[in-house]
């Protein structure tokens, strides 16, 4: 073992005596409060990001999983829904496109790949019109789909009924509704209404049968978008059985949404269809989720200065009541420098038992949120009825990592007291 080796072992053992000590001197609240406030912040850090992560993975997760990752349509069409131009479904890479697994692809100049491929394919087509119920008036958009269409993510949200049967070689006349339209037009499983449709100036009717009824909380789209089969949407745009509205793809794993996007539209596509992200698509929901990270970002910066603030002031402290020490080390030919260091490993010290407790406490309260659910929320404001959480175990190592550096970073400057101590005044010092 070298001298410097020597030296360094000499000063952790001095800190772990002064910790030691510091259990039954005065400054033992001052230190307990220190702990509290990390753990404390630590707590609020990781429940925060666990909280923030699971908002935004719930509500993407509910985007996604009405609208596909991807959409295919005609090259004429913009980015409205409700633009009716038709494609053909005999396209080289209906249905085979989810047998697309990894792909090799250029980022920033670096060969890359992604972690997954194309998980489904589905036709779709849209149509607006207006219900007329016993009493009520509603306009609706009817969502065409078909025998290819994937129903484990309206699963999950029915809450009422069943699945559309579209084996049938006729079209079927049954429809799934929102828990908001049934309820505004006061309509159950079983109820029949009458949808007034307009195409080309003509006034066309149909009668739907409610076979089902969702509710995924995202209210904008539950109060306007219905499911029934393609067959009737195609009939009533008049067109043929060979033409929709686009293509719905879904990607095994959102990384790689980029990716898979441009793949398809440069390597699958005709000239005349586009591919675009749903994230091009209504930007406004992914950007109002993109601010949940300045919330974020402000809570962790508040939450490091609570912490910071209280163990600069708990180092001062310290300091200021091992003068008499720090005296008699000077005075043995200790460096400020080695004094300096046994301090901050005391401070290394308080601070890793904050951070063990912070965790504890947070990642305590996230498991009792994910099985009882107690954290209620306003589903017609937040989309979610209950808060959701995502504990990113990436996260919470940075977390820790973060908090530890930049707390013994800060506390470097307040150390340097001790090069103002005079050892033959803090020997007098009692």
């Amino acid at each position: 073992m070298n001298f410097e080796s020597k030296i360094l072992n000499t000063e952790l053992f001095i800190a772990r005596k002064v910790a030691g000590a510091g259990r039954k001197s005065f400054s033992r609240l001052i230190i307990r409060i220190a702990v509290v406030a990390v753990a404390l912040s630590v707590a609020v850090m990781i429940v925060s990001s666990a909280l923030i992560s699971g908002f935004k993975k719930e509500i993407s997760s509910k985007v996604f999983g009405f609208w596909g990752h991807i959409h295919i349509s005609n090259t004429d069409i913009g980015t409205g829904f409700l633009e009716t131009r038709p494609v053909s479904k005999d396209q080289s890479f209906y249905p085979h496109l989810d047998t697309l697994r990894r792909i090799d692809y250029m980022d920033m100049g670096f060969q890359r790949s992604t972690k997954g491929g194309v998980r489904h394919i589905q036709t779709y087509a849209l149509k607006p019109g207006i219900i007329k119920s016993k009493s009520e008036i509603e306009g609706i958009i009817i969502k065409g789909i078909g025998a290819d269409f994937d129903w484990s993510f309206v699963q999950r949200y029915l809450i009422e009924g069943e699945p559309l049967d579209l084996a049938d070689t006729m079209p079927s006349s049954d429809i799934i509704i929102s828990k908001q339209t049934a309820d505004r037009l006061r309509v159950s499983i079983g109820d029949r209404f009458i949808i007034h449709f307009v195409e080309q100036g003509e006034q066309l009717k149909r009668r739907f049968t409610v076979k089902g009824i969702y509710k995924t909380g995202l209210e904008e789209y539950d109060k306007v978008f219905a499911l029934a089969d393609l067959r009737q949407v195609q009939q009533l745009l008049g067109w043929s059985e060979d033409q929709v509205g686009g293509f719905e793809v879904f990607v095994d794993n959102l990384d790689d949404l980029n990716a898979v996007a441009d793949y398809v539209y440069y390597n699958q596509l005709s000239n005349e269809l586009y591919a675009e992200t749903i994230r091009e698509k209504l930007p406004e929901i992914f950007e109002w989720l993109e601010l949940q990270d300045i919330n974020e970002v402000v809570i962790l910066a508040m939450m490091i200065v609570v912490a910071l603030i209280n163990m600069i002031t708990a180092l001062l402290i310290l300091i200021l009541e091992r003068t008499n020490m720090i005296g008699m080390l000077k005075a043995l030919g200790a460096a400020d420098r080695s004094i300096r260091r046994i301090f901050l490993y005391y401070a290394a010290y308080i601070v890793g038992l904050g951070l063990f407790w912070g965790n504890v406490i947070g990642l305590g309260l996230c498991f009792l949120q994910k099985q009882f659910r107690f954290i209620r929320l306003d589903e017609e404001n937040y989309y979610l009825s209950e808060a959701p959480v995502d504990v990113q175990w990436l996260s919470v190592l940075a977390l820790n990592a973060g908090t530890l550096f930049v707390i013994l970073l800060f506390l470097i400057l307040p150390s340097f007291l001790v090069s103002r101590i005079s050892p033959v005044k803090a020997i007098r010092f009692q």
